[in-house]
């Protein structure tokens, strides 16, 4: 698989300085973590899940959920679990598996990791892994146990993708603890641990709170201060952090607007970028863009996502810039090797090469997976490639 494959060679080559690289669900976990690129969730419940898959990955999705827990009722959880596996039967059966994304499952109780891999029969095979709920130490050992038990069972390697989601996470008084006895469990199933994902709607919930599209997460300040001290523990650079990803953004139809679009007209007066600029503000996605480029500012990559309409942004907007490259690829020349600082090759910034070098590292290991772009291609130019 390989990002913005839907797009001509042609097309490519006129955007990439450097294509996105081509990886297997085989690839490391440094790799897969960082090509996670925006997430994709859907209702297991839906008939034509099989269908829905080959028909997102079609269009540029490369990971997605298949969701057993909130996006569906109580009621529902048996009807999804056999249409689950109906469907990864169907995918199975229909071939060019090179050609599905990373597929998830996203439970509520442990048991259904057991059961599940063992209804899927060979099936398994497309499976990468399971996203578990309201991870905390003490609720965490029996989901990371099935998994454990599962992977042994199906004889191939399983992710998790631990939800970082309650309220112990979220409220002062217990945070601190609750994130040390993350870091204790996590340190025990490292090599299963895929990324770190965060729940945001649960942590505004235990507040009564909602932000609106107008708002990032990162302008409701309770919300801003869990998300610093997740990136503060799990998220470092220095070998012991996790690829932690960006919170879901809710809205993919326009309500009344309050604030001014935050996108100015001209980056978009070019081609068919204006009419790209207009649907965006039209269906408060520019809000969406802001987020994204706070979350690669506070240390998050990739993103939840639940309307196909958020990928082609996401994956944008993961593009390195021609110029980012040329500063990454100056502070690790190897005769950098003892520090110091240069001027940067668009001559508008210092680097420092020892400061920057694990942002450089991070850098190139984005470009390789999501490409470099040509000098002078803009996000707006990727984003117009994408949603076509």
């Amino acid at each position: 698989m390989r990002h913005f494959r839907q797009l001509t060679p042609e097309r490519l080559g006129a955007l990439f300085h450097r294509p996105p690289a081509e990886f297997t669900p085989d690839a490391p976990a440094r790799t897969l973590s960082v090509a996670l690129g925006a997430t994709l969730y859907s209702p297991a419940t839906r008939p034509a899940l099989a269908e829905d898959v080959r028909k997102q990955a079609a269009r540029g999705v490369v990971s997605m959920v298949l969701c057993l827990e909130d996006s569906i009722a109580d009621g529902e959880v048996a009807a999804a679990e056999d249409n689950l596996v109906g469907q990864f039967e169907l995918l199975a059966e229909g071939g060019a598996e090179d050609e599905l994304p990373l597929l998830f499952v996203r439970v509520r109780a442990a048991r259904q990791i057991t059961s599940l891999v063992r209804r899927l029969g060979p099936a398994v095979r497309l499976l990468t892994g399971f996203v578990l709920p309201k991870f905390t130490e003490d609720h965490s050992m029996p989901f990371l146990e099935a998994l454990t038990e599962a992977e042994s069972a199906c004889g191939r390697r399983l992710f998790a993708m631990p939800v970082l989601e309650s309220p112990e996470l979220l409220h002062l008084e217990t945070r601190t603890e609750t994130l040390a006895g993350i870091v204790r469990t996590l340190d025990k199933y490292r090599e299963r641990v895929l990324a770190l994902r965060l729940g945001v709607t649960d942590f505004c919930s235990a507040y009564g709170l909602r932000r609106t599209p107008d708002m990032t997460a990162y302008d409701v300040q309770i919300v801003a201060s869990v998300i610093a001290d997740v990136v503060n523990v799990l998220g470092r650079a220095d070998g012991t952090g996790f690829t932690v990803t960006g919170p879901v953004w809710e809205y993919f139809r326009p309500p009344e607007r309050m604030f001014k679009p935050q996108l100015r007209a001209s980056p978009f007066r070019s081609g068919r970028a204006e009419d790209i600029r207009a649907a965006l503000i039209e269906h408060d996605m520019d809000g969406l863009l802001r987020e994204i480029e706070l979350d690669r500012a506070n240390g998050l990559l990739g993103k939840t996502c639940i309307h196909p309409s958020h990928v082609a942004p996401v994956h944008a907007l993961s593009v390195v810039s021609h110029e980012e490259f040329c500063d990454a690829t100056d502070v690790l020349r190897p005769e950098r090797g003892g520090g110091g600082v240069v001027r940067s090759a668009y001559t508008n910034k210092m680097n420092e090469v020892k400061p920057h070098r694990a942002w450089a590292e991070r850098t190139l290991l984005r470009g390789e997976v999501f490409g470099v772009a040509r000098e002078g291609v803009s996000f707006v130019e990727l984003l117009a490639a994408g949603v076509k």
